[in-house]
């Protein structure tokens, strides 16, 4: 089914190439909107909102600053609206653009702030626009008045309101971008969906923005916008900007055909003479990020808390928190019985999945008042299941054996392509097809770091393998350097080599051998110290698994990756790099084997990192000219050297791009969006979900979190990013680098990419952390609370990561590096903790394992007994057997 442009656009967006025009009418002035809670301008002809301040303050959450360079035809606004509509008896759609053909507006006298009739700026046809900005109880009320002035019915299928922010970076310096710009996500939950956008910062005042009656976010759609030099829309600087959907028929019908849309496409039919209301309405969060749920529920909206998320396993219950002023009056779930929903007391519900529920789930909540809710999980096998199957698939049908392979990549785990079926062993982009940069060491990295977490004997063999004959050697040299690539194009280099003709070989991308085999990326050398920890913590605690290294060899060769990766000639080695917390498990456990000297050059090294972070403004630098990847080590070497300033400012600026919404999506997802040009197999700049961001900045949160327990949003974020990499994963293994959340794709891509560093993330930060909420009481993240009779709590241990539980209220981080924890038991005095230890289910026999215990005060200590316990590297050996270990924590 086709649809028609009321007016072309082809024409126009090749005359902006050429020149960029004012069309807004910025010459004639602006009009101000000033409410109890608002500074507002709109532009006095165009009466589109360009500045929208909190009341008193100076940040505008609108690019104010840039309306000269935003006021052409085509570039979109707040109060523009997009529509498709068919008359009885067509079939075609007709599509409508307020900021396609602009034309000063007819004002109208209402009661409204201001109100102007669109026609001049509207194509001639049977639907009459009136917008209207409003003052609702001190909030700044956008509304559209929508008449059908035809003679027949006329079918709304696409009703959309251009969202425009302050998230502009072009040609702006790190300074500016943080004090000046703005971050935003949309929660597609329909009649509770809402856009909320906070400081790049993270702290101050954020916005959120609520649907009026009627006016459901039903999807969150990229706009397309001509680009110019002055801000390079759709870029590294620009993401772009995206539009609150209301109705979705018309492209369901149309460029969604192929893909399963969030929500349920609807329309909306007025008859001859009939007026429908749309709008949303703009209020402020005072209390930053931490306040948005309040300021949303101050507006009617129901808000919804998940715990441990929306990323669940079907193996355990999940909880949902609803906050409302209407009674629930049903829940349903789609897939139909997907998941088994039970209330266990007034605004609180047990959700589990059902045995056979896997993937996107939706949650529909139809309240009393005619509000319907959708929250959207993501449901998947059980933690552990889910590892074996990743581990499986990438030693099996990501390994690599060609031992003919002219560049020496054999044996090895490569990216592999889902959509094809096969290996990637040639892409333009050669670090993709040459193990190494985090396009390329995706796979090897995600297979040999799962093995610190669930060990197979298998994996852990071939494994060793390709550490012996490719990673030292081959992508490392003999002085602990490391190579950006071990693929190349350079076809005098490698003669018989059949490159694929299909390709462009001609870009940046496709280094030739000296370019490939610079040693120079300080960002790779982190994924090789990761793989060598990983197998060290292997060797030592199940040594009968490692055949051709012991484990002080590889937990030296992580030391000498890191140390080398520290001199003169490795370029970003002052930045903060991805999953560097990987640096900081290498020294602990350098500390703990007694190796004194190299520990202490490791610090050092760290130390004068560190000290000159704490004396930058914005210590985040990076490749890129905005980005999300420096805070993970900018924060772990400044708390670890007590710089509590600049630590807590970089908490802040995690919390700035990584959202909580009820929406497994969204819910933890570190902003990314340019990743997929380097590393995807779709190549294009969106918002990006659940790329490696989330599982490394999780590492942040959670650790700000255990040093402050009362902060439970930090752990709701936190857990949601750490969650995230589990989603990744399919019913067959395989990891894919992100999901593209453009709804005419919503689809895992097709490449596995740079998964590996999200993994890792997960596996330095998962567990089970329990927590006591302010509003909702004690609550477990991968867990289950338990209560006993005599007033204690048992949490049985779910999740991936069963070596590492936190007891909030105790301020207790205990983990294991052998076997797993079942379970543990404590109550509110603290006096002594009770650990249940096993051997991992289906894997290797552990003949023990070491027990430590942290808090995070320095006036509490726990002693460890154990049948048979001793003391070792700094914690406790407890004996496992093949029947459960109870292990006592008292509190000295």
């Amino acid at each position: 089914m086709a649809f028609y442009r009321v007016l072309s656009t082809l024409a126009f967006l090749v005359s902006c190439v050429l020149c960029q025009d004012e069309n807004l009418g910025l010459g004639n002035g602006y009009i101000t909107l000033n409410t109890t809670n608002f500074n507002a301008q709109i532009v006095r002809d165009a009466q589109v909102l360009v500045s929208l301040a909190p009341a008193g303050e100076t940040f505008d959450f609108l690019p104010f600053d840039l309306i000269s360079v935003r006021a052409g035809n085509g570039q979109y606004h707040w109060g523009d609206i997009t529509y498709r509509y068919r008359e009885e008896g067509s079939t075609d759609w007709m599509d409508v653009d307020s900021s396609t053909m602009r034309q000063t507006v007819i004002p109208i006298a209402t009661d409204a702030l201001a109100a102007s009739d669109l026609s001049p700026t509207l194509p001639t046809g049977p639907l009459n626009v009136i917008r209207e900005w409003l003052d609702i109880s001190g909030d700044l009320g956008l509304r559209f008045n929508v008449t059908n002035t035809g003679e027949g019915p006329v079918e709304i299928g696409s009703l959309g309101f251009p969202a425009e922010f302050n998230s502009i970076f072009t040609n702006r310096a790190a300074v500016d971008i943080q004090r000046l710009r703005s971050l935003s996500d949309p929660y597609i939950g329909m009649d509770a969906g809402y856009i909320r956008a906070n400081p790049v910062r993270g702290t101050g005042a954020a916005l959120v923005v609520t649907p009026l009656n009627g006016t459901p976010l039903e999807a969150y759609c990229k706009l397309v916008e001509p680009s110019y030099p002055d801000t390079n829309y759709g870029s590294q600087t620009f993401e772009g900007f995206y539009e609150w959907q209301v109705l979705t028929k018309a492209w369901a019908e149309n460029e969604w055909a192929n893909t399963q849309p969030w929500n349920k496409p609807s329309s909306r039919t007025l008859q001859p003479g009939e007026t429908l209301q749309f709008g949303v309405r703009f209020s402020v969060a005072k209390d930053g990020v931490r306040g948005i749920d309040v300021a949303i529920r101050g507006t009617g909206t129901p808000v919804a808390m998940g715990v441990p998320g929306y990323i669940i396993p079907r193996d355990s219950p999940s909880q949902l928190f609803i906050q409302t002023s209407s009674n629930v009056s049903s829940m349903t779930s789609k897939p139909a019985d997907s998941l088994i929903i039970e209330e266990i007391s007034a605004g609180s519900y047990s959700i589990t999945p059902s045995s056979s529920a896997w993937g996107r789930t939706r949650l529909t909540i139809e309240y009393e008042d005619g509000k319907v809710q959708t929250i959207h999980y993501h449901v998947t096998k059980p933690g552990t299941e889910v590892l074996a199957d990743l581990g499986r698939f990438l030693t099996t049908e990501q390994w690599f054996n060609e031992t003919s392979d002219p560049f020496g990549r054999a044996p090895s785990v490569m990216t592999y392509d889902y959509e094809a079926r096969s290996i990637v062993t040639q892409d333009p982009r050669v670090w993709i097809a040459g193990l190494s940069d985090e396009g390329g060491v995706g796979a090897y990295l995600a297979a040999v770091t799962k093995q610190a977490i669930q060990p197979d004997a298998g994996e852990v063999a071939k494994l060793e393998m390709f550490v012996d004959e490719v990673l030292w050697g081959t992508v490392q040299t003999a002085d602990f350097a490391v190579r950006k690539s071990i693929f190349f194009y350079e076809p005098d280099a490698v003669p018989g080599y059949a490159y694929n003709e299909a390709f462009v070989w001609s870009s940046w991308t496709s280094w030739n051998v000296d370019a490939a085999y610079a040693i120079d990326r300080a960002y790779d050398y982190v994924h090789v110290a990761a793989a060598y920890w990983s197998l060290y913590r292997v060797a030592r605690a199940y040594p009968e698994l490692v055949g051709s290294r012991t484990w002080d060899w590889y937990l030296n060769q992580a030391y000498g990756t890191i140390m080398r990766a520290m001199e003169s000639d490795v370029g970003y080695n002052r930045v903060g790099l991805m999953g560097e917390t990987i640096f900081g498990e290498v020294l602990v456990d350098l500390t703990r084997e007694g190796q004194t000297s190299q520990a202490d050059n490791l610090t050092q090294a760290m130390m004068s990192r560190a000290v000159q972070w704490d004396s930058e403004e914005v210590p985040y630098g990076s490749e890129m000219a905005w980005d999300s990847t420096g805070q993970e080590g900018v924060y772990y070497w400044t708390k670890h050297f007590g710089m509590t300033t600049t630590a807590t400012k970089t908490v802040n600026s995690v919390l700035g791009y990584m959202p909580t919404i009820p929406h497994w999506g969204w819910n933890g997802n570190a902003r990314r969006y340019w990743d997929n040009i380097y590393a995807g197999k779709l190549q294009r700049i969106e918002r990006q979900i659940h790329h490696y961001g989330s599982g490394l900045n999780a590492l942040v949160l959670l650790s700000a979190f255990r040093s402050d327990p009362s902060d439970t949003y930090l752990l709701q974020a936190g857990y949601g990013g750490t969650s995230g990499p589990l989603s990744n994963i399919n019913t067959d293994g395989f990891a894919a680098a992100s999901f593209h959340s453009w709804p005419d794709t919503l689809k895992w891509d097709g490449y596995s990419g740079d998964y590996g560093p999200g993994f890792l993330g997960m596996v330095l930060g998962s567990g089970t952390y329990v927590a006591e909420h302010a509003t909702f009481g004690l609550v477990a993240y991968g867990g289950v609370l338990e209560s006993n009779t005599n007033g204690g709590v048992s949490v049985p241990v779910q999740g991936p990561v069963r070596r590492r539980v936190f007891v909030g209220p105790l301020g207790v981080l205990i983990t294991i590096d052998a076997g797993s924890i079942q379970s543990f038991r404590f109550d509110a005095e603290g006096a002594a903790i009770s650990v249940t230890l096993a051997q991992m289910e289906g894997g290797p026999v552990a003949a023990a394992a070491v027990m430590w215990a942290e808090t995070n005060s320095d006036s509490v200590a726990y002693d460890v007994s154990a049948p048979g316990v001793s003391q070792s590297r700094m914690g406790w050996r407890i004996p496992l057997s093949s029947t459960d270990v109870v292990v006592i924590l008292d509190r000295v």
